[in-house]
């Protein structure tokens, strides 16, 4: 038989059922046991007399299980509109126990006072709270939402491989793993395929994955594992056309998660989904220094001079709202000495690039790529990196079009949009010290 779910309950007024979930709460009274159920989509009652006969070996049943048991239901639903939980309610004819669950570490209900680590050591309970099992669903319908626009507009996905055999791609450390006789990598993005896929024909793609970032970074926003929405297209004429679709992509993705969702992250979250309008933004990196020192008494670094750092991306969402009523804004003119060789750079050696920093904290780097052979290879040897990089430089050998892209780290978008952490915002968090469960 088919799982029913408390959502779907109403087409089945009147009819006898089978229904499975947790049991979420039990209220014994005198003459009647109310038990509340719940799976992923919410909560029913379930109904059990006392005083009729044949329901004496269900309340043996309920009398010997404990709060978070799985159980599986036979019964009739009936419509009772003293139930506060949706005017119905589940009388039992038979009650299979599923499993049996211990006392639980901690109250899932109240997470007030317990420690984000143990929580995350019991992620699986932690998740059962309302609010965390809300946080997936908004992430799940923004990323579809994101992966539909892309193939209404004929992108074709791809799955690139996360064992790689060069270590070198840009200036984040990457994990070293045994493989047979030698040594791999874990992919700190599917940049390179991404390109091979330009340089094969391919036109338009794009990939959700897991992308593995060796950072001793202890952050609220950092982690070592993460999910990466990439992207590349071909054809076209400037680094403009690839700021241009990711304005469209996160319109699409923000649109559809407040249509669904934006009542309850008011309510739950106390957070406002804005839909930004086009065009965001956007100002070159040695004007922004300039407004953040005028404005805020702000310095960049020396060592972060033809970058940005995380101040400087909170004062410029500052800025952002100061000056244009925006959450968001594109930066660009970055230093090309910041940048992954394979970023353009135009005939006076300006990056061809940019990031995309919304509400205080950078989501985005993308660019134009550099897809003659020659240029690849001289800004390669500039960073030392020509050897470790010589299977990738081979794609651009017999011909690739003028191509771009960007990505987007799925759990930062998250903890962003619902004002998270990003260890509250990851299905499973992976950090320096987070290797389980």
């Amino acid at each position: 038989m088919k799982k029913i779910y408390v959502n779907e309950l109403n087409n089945y007024i009147d009819k006898e059922i089978e229904f499975s979930g947790f049991i979420d709460t039990i209220r014994d009274k005198k003459w009647v046991m109310f038990v509340i159920l719940r799976d992923s989509t919410g909560k029913v009652q379930m109904t059990i007399e006392k005083s009729e006969e044949q329901n004496k070996e269900l309340l043996e049943i309920m009398n010997d299980i404990t709060v978070e048991s799985t159980v599986k239901i036979t019964g009739k639903l009936t419509k009772n509109e003293a139930v506060k939980l949706g005017g119905i309610e589940l009388i039992p004819t038979k009650i299979e126990v599923t499993s049996k669950a211990l006392n639980l570490p901690f109250d899932y209900n109240n997470l007030e006072g317990v420690n984000i680590d143990t929580r995350l050591d019991y992620r699986w309970i932690d998740l059962r709270n309302e609010k965390n099992m809300l946080i997936r669903q908004i992430e799940s319908t923004m990323v579809q939402a994101m992966r539909e626009y892309l193939y209404q507009n004929d992108f074709t996905e791809i799955h690139t491989p996360k064992l790689i055999g060069a270590a070198s791609e840009s200036g984040s450390e990457v994990f070293e793993v045994k493989y047979f006789d030698r040594k791999a990598y874990l992919a700190q993005s599917p940049q390179f395929y991404k390109q091979m896929a330009m340089a094969a024909g391919m036109s338009k793609i794009f990939e959700v994955a897991p992308a593995f970032r060796a950072e001793n970074s202890n952050t609220n926003r950092h982690a070592t594992e993460f999910t990466s929405f990439d992207l590349e297209f071909s054809y076209i004429d400037s680094y403009e056309d690839v700021m241009d679709l990711e304005e469209d992509l996160l319109i699409a993705g923000l649109s559809k998660v407040k249509e669904k969702y934006g009542e309850k992250i008011k309510e739950v979250f106390d957070k406002e989904v804005i839909i930004p309008t086009k065009p965001f933004p956007r100002i070159k990196l040695k004007d922004l220094y300039q407004e953040l020192h005028e404005r805020y008494d702000f310095e960049i670094p020396t060592e972060d001079i033809g970058d940005m750092n995380a101040e400087a991306e909170k004062l410029t969402y500052k800025f952002a709202l100061e000056k244009y009523n925006s959450e968001f804004i594109f930066i660009v003119g970055y230093a090309a000495t910041k940048r992954p060789f394979y970023h353009m750079r135009n005939e006076d050696g300006v990056l061809q690039g940019y990031d995309l920093i919304w509400r205080g904290t950078e989501i985005t780097s993308g660019a134009q790529r550099e897809h003659r052979y020659d240029e690849l290879v001289k800004n390669a040897n500039e960073k030392g990196l020509k050897e470790d990089v010589k299977f990738y430089l081979e794609f651009f050998k017999y011909g690739c079009p003028p191509h771009g892209g960007f990505a987007i780290g799925i759990d930062r978008l998250t903890m962003l949009l619902l004002g998270l952490t990003i260890k509250n915002a990851q299905f499973i968090f992976r950090g320096p010290n987070r290797l389980d469960p």
